[in-house]
């Protein structure tokens, strides 16, 4: 069986030679009431690249928005599944299947409680953590697919985590927002041009 590290230095070689499209799939819930909660990091991320692209999202079949273009130097469609979140899953297939992408070329940018708010860990496979859009994913597609792990903290006191992920970011934390939401856009152009090993190098924190 193929250790980890063996399986992430084999990843990092496809990195260099795929031809894509790589698939980064932002993970939140639709709708303007979500759009700056916690839990929506990955839009946030994913609206980021597409501005840095120059493209636009468009309503495509899989029930998710799209969009096209080259990032560090490599064809990438950025996608924001439009299901909710613990249904993520259903889109991320359908976008697999219609762009005939690999799951080791599938990036999914997501929110994680276990991370201290502002950091970043970036992975290969693993479980989800409890995570309901991972679960949702890997329960169609498997495990084997990049993650870059937006770090949003634990909520404090006796908060459910439901209710933390579901409310806007504090005052506090908005002040690093933006300058988070770059460094996270910065690991996924760095995880497609650089390969997994160095791009966690860099990142990981």
């Amino acid at each position: 069986m193929m250790t980890t590290s063996a399986k992430a230095r084999s990843e990092s070689a496809m990195a260099d030679e795929y031809e894509g499209p790589w698939l980064v799939v932002g993970l939140g819930n639709p709708g303007e009431q979500y759009a700056r909660n916690r839990h929506n990091i990955g839009f946030m991320v994913v609206d980021l690249l597409a501005q840095r692209m120059g493209a636009k999202f468009k309503a495509h079949k899989s029930r998710a928005q799209v969009a096209e273009g080259r990032l560090a130097g490599k064809r990438v469609v950025l996608a924001k599944p439009m299901s909710f979140m613990n249904l993520s899953g259903g889109p991320v297939t359908a976008l697999r299947d219609f762009y005939k992408v690999p799951a080791a070329a599938l990036i999914a940018v997501h929110d994680e409680l276990d991370i201290d708010y502002a950091a970043l860990r970036l992975k290969l496979g693993g479980g989800d953590n409890g995570h309901n859009g991972l679960k949702s994913i890997t329960k169609s597609l498997g495990p084997d697919y990049h993650r870059v792990r937006c770090g949003i903290g634990r909520p404090p006191g006796r908060m459910e985590v439901a209710d933390f992920v579901l409310k806007d970011f504090s005052s506090t934390e908005r002040k690093e927002l933006e300058w988070f939401v770059d460094r996270s856009a910065d690991a996924v152009e760095a995880l497609l041009s650089e390969g997994l090993e160095r791009a966690q190098g860099t990142y990981n924190s």
